[in-house]
């Protein structure tokens, strides 16, 4: 049995990518109180769980689609897992990037089973999110 099943996270952490880059759609953005502290938390279209939003990812989706958070409405973002080095340890964290020319490649669609809407089978990207059943 997995503690991390057994009280799952409204939050995603980079362990739930699995080392894969995810495609989502920003849904809407909300201030949500974590810990003592007042954060912003990035929702997706068709998902549950939201990414809070630290300085280096709020500042990468606001060079793309604005400062506004009512702006990034609709818009595609991947998702992606680095090492990072926080407060002196080094520990995996959730990155995200606009889609480039090479993501957005056109190819025959097909119905994506986890969420709504195509999904472009031959893109580099996995559009199967292995943390479907927590994110979702």
């Amino acid at each position: 049995m997995k503690i991390s099943e057994e009280f799952p996270s409204r939050y995603l952490k980079a362990a739930d990518l699995q080392g894969r880059e995810v495609r989502v759609t920003m849904q809407h953005v909300e201030k949500e109180k974590l810990g003592d502290e007042m954060k912003l938390a990035l929702y997706f279209k068709g998902k549950d769980k939201a990414m809070i939003l630290n300085k280096t990812n709020s500042y990468t989706i606001a060079d793309a689609y604005g400062e506004d958070t009512e702006d990034w409405f609709d818009q595609p973002l991947i998702l992606f897992s680095v090492m990072v080095d926080f407060q002196g340890k080094v520990g995996p964290a959730i990155r995200c990037r606009v889609p480039t020319a090479k993501d957005n490649r056109q190819a025959p669609k097909k119905e994506d089973p986890i969420s709504s809407g195509p999904v472009n089978p031959s893109s580099d990207l996995d559009d199967s999110i292995p943390f479907a059943a927590e994110f979702r």
